[in-house]
C-alpha cells in the first residue's frame, strides 16, 4: 500500500478496499467453517447409510456451484446496469439469511435446497473483485487482484480451526449461525463504508454482450482466461476433496490423521498468503499473462513428485510450494480480463469467470472422485497436473499467435 498514493486513487479507495476484503475474508471464512463438517451436521439429522450420506454430502457441495454457473451471467448483466456495490450487498444479504436458516435444519434435502438458493445468490467475492478491479489504475492491479484472492484464502484457512472447535464444543448449528450473522455485518459493511464511482445505465442503452466481445482488441484472449479460470479451480477441487483421504492411505495406523490432514489441507493457502503481495507486484512489473503462462509450467511440475510422495509431511511440503505458485494463477487471469475488458462490461465479464470457475468446481470435484475411485489417489495428481500443463500449452500458442 506503500506506493499506492501515486497513482491518483479515488477518494475512499482505500475504506473501499479493506472493507470489500474483509467481506470477502468473512465470505472464505463462513464457508470453510461450515463446508467441511456438513456431512457430519447430515448424519445427524437421519439415519442414513454410507451410500447415502455420501450422496447428500456430494449434492450439497456441488449444488451450489451448479447455481452460480447457471445464473451468474444474469447477475453480471445487471451489475453493469445497476452497479458492483449493489451485488456485493445482494450476495452479503441472502447469504446471511440462507447459511442462519441451514443451521436450522431438520433433514439432508432441506440443506441440500439451502445450498442452492446460496449459490443463486452467491457472488460476493466475485463482485467485490470486479468493484476493486474498476475502481483501481491499472498499473495496481495485479497487486490488488492478488490481494483480493489473499482475503478468501486468508478466510479458508481460518475458517476450519474456528468450525471445527465450535462443532466440537457446541454443536454442528452453531458455525451456520455464527456465519449468518457474520454474513449481516459484511452486508451493513458494504453498505455503509463501500464506495463506488458507477453511473446507473438503463437497460436500453447497454450494449449486448456479443456486441462487446466483437468489439474487444483480442477475443480470443478473454476466452482462454475463462478456460483457465476453470482449468485452474477443476485442479484445486479434484484434489481438496480427497486429500484426508489419500492422508489416511499414506497413515493407516495414525491416530492424529484428522489433524495431519487439516496441516496438509491448509498448507497451499498458508502458501499463496505468503507469496501474493510479492507475486501481485510481480504481475504489475513485468504482466499478468507472463506470470500465470510460469506458474501454469511450474504448477505442472510440481504435480510430478506428489504422484511418488512417501509420507503426508512430504506431500504437505509439496502442497506448500504449489499454494506459492497458486497465488499467481486465479489473479494473473483476472487481471488479464481487467486489462482487456472496458469498464461498462466488467460486471458480465467477470460473471462469466465466475460460471467457469463453478463449472470447474463440479468438474474437478468428478475427476477427483472418479479417479480415485476407479484407480489410487496418486492418479489423481498426475491427472490434474496433465491438466495444468494443457493449459499452459494453450497459453503458449496463443502468446505465440500474439507475437507472430
Amino acid at each position: 500500500m506503500s506506493k499506492s498514493h501515486a497513482y491518483n486513487l479515488p477518494n475512499g479507495w482505500h475504506k473501499t478496499f479493506y472493507t470489500l476484503w474483509l467481506g470477502c475474508f468473512i465470505t472464505g471464512l463462513g464457508y470453510s467453517m461450515t463446508m467441511p463438517f456438513i456431512s457430519l451436521f447430515m448424519a445427524e439429522l437421519g439415519h442414513y447409510n454410507k451410500l447415502q450420506l455420501n450422496l447428500y454430502s456430494g449434492l450439497a457441495f456441488a449444488m451450489t456451484f451448479i447455481a452460480q454457473a447457471i445464473i451468474s451471467p444474469y447477475w453480471g448483466n445487471l451489475a453493469d446496469r445497476k452497479g458492483r456495490k449493489l451485488m456485493c450487498m445482494r450476495a452479503a444479504g441472502v447469504m446471511s439469511l440462507t447459511i442462519f436458516i441451514t443451521g436450522l435444519a431438520q433433514s439432508a434435502f432441506f440443506i441440500i435446497c439451502m445450498r442452492f438458493l446460496q449459490g443463486l445468490f452467491s457472488g460476493y467475492i466475485n463482485n467485490a473483485t470486479a468493484l476493486m478491479a474498476s475502481e483501481t489504475p491499472h498499473q495496481r492491479s495485479g497487486w490488488v487482484m492478488s490481494q483480493m484472492m489473499t482475503a478468501g484464502t486468508a478466510g479458508n484457512l481460518v475458517g476450519p480451526l474456528i468450525g471445527g472447535a465450535l462443532s466440537s464444543a457446541l454443536g454442528y448449528r452453531i458455525p451456520f449461525f455464527i456465519t449468518g450473522g457474520l454474513m449481516f455485518l459484511t452486508f451493513l459493511g458494504t453498505w455503509l463504508l463501500v464506495k463506488e464511482d458507477f453511473t446507473p445505465v438503463s437497460r436500453e442503452k447497454m450494449k449486448p454482450m456479443g456486441e462487446i466481445m466483437h468489439g474487444l482488441p483480442n477475443v480470443k484472449l478473454i476466452i482462454i482466461m475463462f478456460v483457465t479460470t476453470m482449468i485452474v479451480q477443476s485442479s484445486t477441487m479434484s484434489i481438496d476433496p480427497i486429500v484426508s483421504l489419500y492422508v489416511k492411505s499414506l497413515m493407516p495406523h495414525s491416530n492424529n490423521i484428522a489433524l495431519i490432514a487439516g496441516i496438509v489441507a491448509a498448507t497451499p493457502g498458508l502458501g499463496a498468503m505468503l507469496s501474493a503481495s510479492h507475486i501481485g507486484h510481480l504481475m504489475d512489473h513485468i504482466g499478468a499473462e507472463k506470470v500465470l503462462r510460469w506458474g501454469l509450467l511450474i504448477a505442472t511440475i510440481l504435480f510430478i513428485p506428489m504422484t511418488f510422495i512417501p509420507n503426508a509431511w512430504s506431500l504437505a511440503f509439496w502442497r506448500f510450494l504449489l499454494g506459492i505458485v497458486s497465488a499467481g494463477l486465479l489473479p494473473a487471469a483476472q487481471t488479464v480480463l481487467t486489462l482487456n475488458v472496458p469498464p461498462e462490461a466488467f460486471g458480465r465479464v467477470f460473471s462469466y469467470n465466475q460460471s467457469f470457475q463453478a463449472v470447474g468446481a463440479v468438474l474437478g470435484s468428478l475427476l477427483g472422485s472418479t479417479i480415485s475411485g476407479m484407480f489410487t489417489y496418486e492418479w489423481v495428481f498426475a491427472a490434474t497436473g496433465i491438466t495444468l500443463l494443457i493449459n499452459y500449452l494453450i497459453m503458449q500458442l496463443s502468446a505465440h499467435h500474439q507475437n507472430a
